[in-house]
């Protein structure tokens, strides 16, 4: 009696281990493009090592991955395409024809549908059905896309030009243009969210802005300007940064700091959310351009182009924590989880 005991105790954690998965700890990686390089790394961040390499997408730009973490959506500038990769495999199931040379991308909330920012002219953005892997849609836009992005609550659809100048917000049901703002060229945002996950503010980027402007989404309306610290000038990058000396900014997950890179003084900055308090600033190498973080909000990733690495920071302690190796000219990246 006490070895059927047994022997069923077995079977049934047996069973238990085949069944749920989902007990074992879910993969979070770091995907960083290379934009100088077809190559595209995924980091471990429990040890900050390379834990993988996607190739055969050249001068890729934008990234994207599916809410379960286990499709991956990358742009191709040289291929005028958006590339299809199993994350499981890191093979590329799919290219996807585009109307023109893309550049950042962004998926919605479900899962459903991928925008991707066309930057030449007139300009676009492309809607991809994630399930058909069929483009089904380009929206016309004022100008050539730089950056696309869905917001939190999957509600709106952000484009943002250099070109033209402008930012255009579109309704993510019917993919029509509901208001747009800025005379100046559009780079890099980050959303803040009110308790009910509505957009409450945008933190955008803009050519020439050694900082940021803050958006009342509600309102549409910019209701003030961020300008980054300066530094004494023998210690400055003299660039060129491209128009963009304030370029790559993000919200963490846990919605209490905003962090803004600053490529002249090769910084990265803190500010609490939501009263905007400088925090303190960190060395993180030459012409930062991106950034993500981890899911706990513990660290963030810095890709520095032209050292072909990535800075990671301990968020609490704002300290550097090391040095990971990448490819050829390190831009996006994304934070990913394989559940």
């Amino acid at each position: 009696m006490f070895q059927t005991s047994i022997r069923r105790g077995y079977r049934v954690a047996i069973l238990i281990l085949t069944l749920s998965p989902t007990m074992a700890a879910a993969q979070v990686r770091i995907v960083q493009t290379n934009s100088g390089a077809d190559t595209i790394h995924l980091i471990d961040p429990a040890n900050n090592s390379i834990a993988g390499e996607i190739k055969g997408v050249p001068i890729n730009h934008g990234a994207a991955a599916s809410p379960d973490g286990r499709t991956l959506y990358f742009s191709s500038e040289a291929e005028r395409v958006l590339a299809v990769v199993d994350a499981r495999t890191l093979a590329i199931t799919k290219k996807v024809a585009l109307t023109g040379r893309p550049n950042n991308i962004s998926i919605a909330g479900d899962g459903s549908r991928v925008y991707v920012g066309i930057v030449s002219e007139p300009g676009a953005v492309d809607v991809i059905d994630a399930k058909t892997l069929e483009r089904v849609k380009s929206i016309p836009t004022r100008g050539g896309i730089h950056n696309v992005y869905v917001t939190p609550d999957g509600k709106h659809v952000v484009a943002g030009s250099i070109a033209g100048r402008n930012m255009m917000v579109i309704d993510a049901r019917t993919d029509e243009p509901l208001w747009s703002l800025f005379d100046e060229g559009v780079r890099p945002m980050a959303f803040e969210t009110d308790r009910d996950g509505s957009t409450k503010r945008m933190f955008v980027q803009l050519s020439d802005l050694h900082g940021f402007a803050i958006v009342d989404f509600k309102a549409r309306k910019e209701v003030g300007r961020v300008t980054l610290p300066e530094i004494p000038v023998e210690q400055r990058d003299a660039g060129p940064f491209n128009a963009s000396p304030s370029h790559g900014i993000g919200v963490t997950p846990d919605g209490t700091s905003l962090w803004v890179l600053s490529r002249p003084n090769g910084k990265v900055y803190a500010y609490s959310l939501p009263d905007l308090k400088l925090l303190g600033g960190v060395d993180v190498g030459k012409r930062p351009d991106w950034l993500t973080f981890t899911p706990d909000s513990k660290r963030v990733y810095v890709a520095t182009e032209p050292a072909d690495s990535v800075t990671v920071i301990d968020v609490p302690t704002r300290k550097e924590v090391t040095r990971v190796k990448v490819g050829r000219g390190p831009k996006r990246n994304i934070t990913i989880v394989m559940k």
